[in-house]
């Protein structure tokens, strides 16, 4: 088998490691941030992530690192109960919980954080410095992929009508005061929510998501989001209210949606794409992880069984993209009606996108 390259250690990267790991596959992962620049956000894994996941760790110790769901509740912004929907086996989990799992069967000769490879480092796709030599390179650098966008110069990406400001908060009163459910406060006017996520006993996730064309946020610094908060969500419910005033906004995140107006191809000579490096997905479709798991297990499956190289990237990109593009277009419907008033919104919709 060949060697390979996987660019970015985030959850595609290291899951994509951990599939090479199971099937003695040589690699090594390059990152450019800090080994310890972890941004406290967390993700929805529905059930099919969690099968995905059980492939390649000891799910015993995802489930000590978050929570199961047992209902999406939506709410007007004064706490008024729209709609409710029960959820099965959808987990809640922080990235840098999961970042921290993924990281255990990795060992640390494996990758090198602080590194940032672009197209001048490959050639062909093959990867050549005093690190290790590849042959191949998957690329799984996010969303804003420089690496993607130097391979095909003619993409449009263009901004998505949503901004979202996520944080964590440790309170173990307030995380009493609330049961395991996905809660999710809607302003009547639309374009602005709240959702509230409980990972832990004594901790919440939680998440704003604004039409980037009616609140316009001007500086991203913890003491001015801390401010735009308060200000914006003053009149919501007491929960909204109080979990903003009680969060420390020291790792406070401020989430810039982008699309692809088209997808590209999922490789180009011997380099591939996984997770959002190759399609970006609306983080309405809490599909991202779920996604990224099964990019990496499809094409780990075609590298092991094709011996042409080319041959294992076509077979993954043509079982991959009609998927992805049913997320694309759920993901599409979900932000439209986020952006409508809550009297227009269709009845007990769940803000998750499935195939």
């Amino acid at each position: 088998m060949k060697k390979i390259a996987v660019v970015g250690a985030g959850i595609s990267g290291l899951s994509m490691a951990n599939y090479l790991e199971k099937h003695n596959i040589d690699y090594h992962i390059y990152e450019r941030r800090k080994k310890d620049d972890l941004t406290g956000h967390g993700f929805l894994l529905p059930q099919e992530g969690l099968e995905y996941l059980s492939k390649i760790i000891d799910c015993n110790l995802l489930f000590e690192q978050g929570s199961f769901l047992k209902k999406y509740i939506q709410y007007s912004h004064k706490g008024k109960i729209l709609a409710e929907k029960e959820l099965n086996n959808v987990f809640a989990i922080s990235r840098q919980a999961l970042i921290s799992i993924l990281s255990q069967n990795i060992s640390p000769d494996k990758i090198t954080y602080e590194k940032t490879i672009t197209l001048g480092n490959i050639g062909n796709g093959t990867l050549k410095n005093h690190h290790f030599n590849a042959d191949l390179t998957i690329i799984s650098d996010g969303s804003r992929s420089r690496i993607r966008g130097e391979m095909f110069t003619k993409e449009r990406i263009r901004t998505v009508r949503e901004n979202e400001v996520v944080n964590i908060i440790k309170n173990k009163t307030i995380a009493d005061s609330i049961d395991n459910d996905f809660m999710k406060f809607h302003h009547e006017e639309g374009g602005l929510t709240f959702g509230i996520l409980k990972l832990s006993s004594d901790t919440i996730l939680w998440y704003s998501q604004f039409d980037n064309e009616k609140y316009r946020i001007n500086e991203c610094t913890p003491d001015h989001l801390k401010m735009y908060m308060l200000e914006i969500f003053d009149q919501w419910h007491p929960l909204v209210s109080h979990i903003i005033k009680q969060s420390d906004y020291k790792n406070v995140h401020l989430w810039h949606v982008y699309e692809l107006e088209k997808l590209n191809p999922f490789y180009k000579d011997n380099v591939v794409f996984i997770g959002d490096a190759a399609h970006p997905l609306i983080p309405f479709t809490s599909q991202g992880v779920t996604s990224a798991l099964k990019d990496s297990f499809t094409l780990t499956k075609h590298l092991v069984e094709e011996e042409n190289l080319h041959e294992a990237f076509r077979k993954y990109e043509e079982e991959r993209k009609p998927e992805i593009e049913i997320h694309i277009k759920n993901g599409r419907i979900l932000l439209n009606q986020f952006l409508l008033p809550l009297d227009q919104h269709t009845e007990n919709i769940l803000p998750i996108s499935y195939k």
